[in-house]
């Protein structure tokens, strides 16, 4: 596999894919494809940078790796296909954004194309895992490639909002320069996490339009 990025993260990200890791990476993940099965498709590992390209980029959101079971994976962090029953973790961020945000009409579907299409990067720490096993492609260095990818965007891009849910995207997140970006964090939307008083009310939502909106940018319809 030879991975292709939208344009415009291909020119960012251009020095990064030339490292002799990610070729490493590259060849891992293949040999994974072949002999396990894994999510999501692989034509779709890199598919939260072809709906967000760099220059429309306006908020990140980091999930650790994708959904497990059969056809719920699509490339984008908590989101899953269209048809899929919503998992809990993104029934707790859909409860969280209708009460932030006083709307009525709750989302019959999973798919976050949405979002990702108004400049959201829905990014994983991992871009695969193998069927029924979560965290398996933990041991390959998506997390260097990731890491890079965040810290590109903090040091070349000025006013994104990070939505840091837990304390494994706190740690992804550690390095974003807050002097010129909004980190808004808060407990995972997960049930535990979100049943022990760490998800509801954060109240992200509408503090990442309000930010947006105070630097001119088109707020986000969720």
């Amino acid at each position: 596999m030879q991975p292709t990025f939208n344009p415009s993260w291909q020119f960012i990200l251009a020095d990064e894919i030339q490292k002799p890791y990610f070729s490493d990476l590259i060849k891992s993940v293949d040999e994974e494809y072949q002999n396990h099965s894994c999510f999501p498709p692989k034509e779709l590992l890199f598919a939260a940078f072809d709906y967000c390209s760099f220059d429309d980029l306006k908020v990140v959101i980091i999930g650790q790796d994708p959904y497990h079971g059969f056809n719920e994976a699509n490339g984008l962090c908590f989101s899953v296909n269209d048809g899929i029953k919503i998992p809990p973790s993104l029934r707790n961020i859909f409860r969280e954004m209708n009460e932030d945000l006083g709307t009525i009409f709750f989302p019959t579907s999973g798919n976050l194309e949405r979002w990702a299409k108004q400049g959201i990067l829905l990014l994983n720490a991992s871009l695969s895992v193998r069927m029924d096993s979560p965290n398996s492609h933990k041991h390959l260095k998506w997390g260097t490639f990731t890491d890079a990818v965040i810290q590109k965007i903090s040091e070349e891009k000025e006013n994104i909002v990070f939505l840091i849910w837990g304390s494994f995207a706190q740690k992804k997140g550690a390095k974003i320069d807050r002097s010129k970006h909004l980190v808004l964090e808060s407990g995972h939307p997960s049930p535990m996490s979100a049943n022990q008083g760490k998800w509801f009310g954060n109240k992200h939502f509408s503090q990442t339009n309000r930010y947006l909106k105070s630097k001119g940018k088109n707020e986000i319809e969720w």
